[in-house]
């Protein structure tokens, strides 16, 4: 069972920015996928951004140019830079990873973005 620690969420201004990480229990390097999702209050769960085993981005059009997933390996550690932030990218931010059939979450953390 991987268990995967978010950490990095707060209250932001507009305009501003937070880099989220999320430490996972066993070798990221063993994982098909890792990324991100949010969930804003009454919408559904949608993909923010997304990294594959082998280095591959994937980005939703509304963070696309303020948003950057990587990873550090020795660490076990995936982050989500978030840059130029606006009231609506507040919400709840999960981490996921995907591997062998199995996908596995974080508990989230809440990033509002407010003045």
């Amino acid at each position: 069972q991987v268990q995967l620690v978010e950490s990095g969420g707060g209250l932001v201004q507009p305009g501003g920015s937070l880099r989220l990480s999320c430490a996972a229990s066993e070798s990221i390097f063993s994982m098909d996928f890792m990324g991100w999702y949010r969930q804003a209050p009454g919408k559904q769960r949608e993909l923010v951004a997304a990294l594959t085993r082998g280095g591959s981005t994937n980005y939703a059009d509304s963070v696309k140019g303020r948003f950057t997933i990587s990873r550090d390996n020795a660490k076990n550690t995936v982050y989500l830079q978030m840059n130029s932030l606006k009231s609506e990218d507040t919400a709840v931010y999960y981490c996921t990873a995907f591997r062998l059939g199995s996908n596995y979450w974080g508990q989230g953390t809440q990033v509002t973005v407010s003045s």
